[in-house]
């Protein structure tokens, strides 16, 4: 496979680092201590088309590939991975649902909105006392007449106060069986959809995580995508993609990490040198700085594969594992070379070290994704 960077996706990783430079940086520990989300950003990121990229230009998208949208979300991270994760979760989850399994009416009606950013998306699959166990969700959708009643909560959801267009996947069958749950779309401002509990989180703080709960929520058949019974299968090919934006938001924050790591070492004398021409630290870079490779390449496969085509399932959980864990290490290792200073909140390491966590979490956890590769490579 030929991962040589096209000057397209050059141009678009140098819009995503510039933005993020000027916009993002100089804000972000503000936002980050008032776990404030920054809804002005993701308005501007919409006016540069990040928040449309996967979307065809018909859809007023950007009509871009995997790995643009992989590059985009990288430098983003590298500055702010709470801004990274809510343009994956946007682009991916809300969005992405809607354009791979939305009718044509619901892509016309909803995708022009949600890639401008005029509208803010959320994905509600995730529940209090069913995270992994997804399939056992109790959040239900009753048929009555031509519409659906909608009730139950769902957690850890981002944007779940903010998002304009949520999908939400609920049971329409017993629990545990097969194809027991369907999707719908719901507008917020529909009666008996609400935010609850904003989450107060270690890290990604500037990223909204918030309940969304369903209360006797009537919506019209319209609303729903795809056949009844289908949504937890549809959930599973979201995940998919899904997962390789995680893995690229956790590179984003790995190479951030380390960045500042390699500069830092070079700026810092010890003993009357830098600290990086000793060998406890340039080993560090060394290790950090594979591992980065390693991560990068695992993406690129998934991505390759992904705009092919061709089925992804192992190697997007492959790339998410693997980066996420990575990403963990690099800024663990990056607070370590900074020492007392990376203890602080005055140099950017701690924050890499807090958000970082969240990618071996979210959207499967580092164990979940053993499960899938371990099922895939004994089929």
């Amino acid at each position: 496979m030929n991962f040589q960077q096209s000057e397209l996706t050059a141009q678009v990783a140098q819009t995503a680092k510039d933005f993020a430079l000027q916009h993002i940086k100089p804000n972000l520990m503000e936002w980050d201590e008032n776990q404030e989300f920054p809804l002005h950003i993701f308005k501007e990121l919409g006016n540069l088309g990040l928040m449309g990229i996967l979307v065809p230009e018909e859809y007023g998208g950007s009509g871009l590939s995997y790995f643009e949208y992989n590059v985009a979300i990288q430098e983003i991270a590298k500055v702010c991975g709470s801004i990274g994760l809510s343009l994956a979760a946007h682009n991916s989850l809300c969005t992405g649902h809607i354009l791979t399994f939305g009718n044509t009416e619901q892509k016309q009606k909803y995708l022009p909105k949600l890639a401008t950013a005029e509208h803010i998306g959320a994905w509600g699959l995730t529940e209090a006392n069913t995270g992994s166990d997804a399939g056992n969700m109790k959040t239900t959708a009753v048929k009555d007449g031509d519409d659906w009643i909608i009730n139950g909560t769902k957690n850890w959801i981002t944007h779940g106060k903010t998002g304009d267009i949520a999908v939400v996947i609920c049971r329409t069958g017993e629990p545990r069986t097969k194809d027991n749950a369907t999707a719908f779309i719901i507008e917020r401002g529909t009666a008996g959809f609400s935010g609850g509990k904003k989450e107060n989180k270690l890290g990604m703080r500037a990223s909204e995580t918030a309940e969304m709960i369903f209360d006797n929520c009537r919506i019209t058949d319209a609303n729903r995508m795809g056949e009844i019974g289908s949504g937890f299968k549809q959930s599973m090919k979201v995940l998919d993609g899904g997962r390789i934006s995680i893995a690229a938001l956790s590179l984003g924050i790995a190479k951030g990490a380390y960045e500042a790591s390699k500069q830092y070492a070079k700026e810092r004398y010890q003993f009357d040198q830098p600290i990086a021409n000793f060998q406890g630290i340039s080993f560090k870079l060394a290790d950090m700085a594979t591992k980065i490779e390693c991560a990068e390449l695992l993406i690129n496969q998934a991505c390759s594969l992904k705009m092919k085509g061709l089925p992804m399932t192992k190697e997007a959980a492959m790339a998410k594992y693997y980066a996420s864990e990575v990403s963990v290490e690099v800024s663990t290792d990056a607070v370590q070379i900074f020492g007392g200073y990376g203890y602080t909140k005055d140099f950017p390491v701690e924050k890499f070290y807090r958000d970082s966590k969240l990618c071996t979490i979210g959207e499967g956890t580092s164990e979940i994704q053993k499960l899938v590769i371990s099922r895939e490579v004994l089929k």
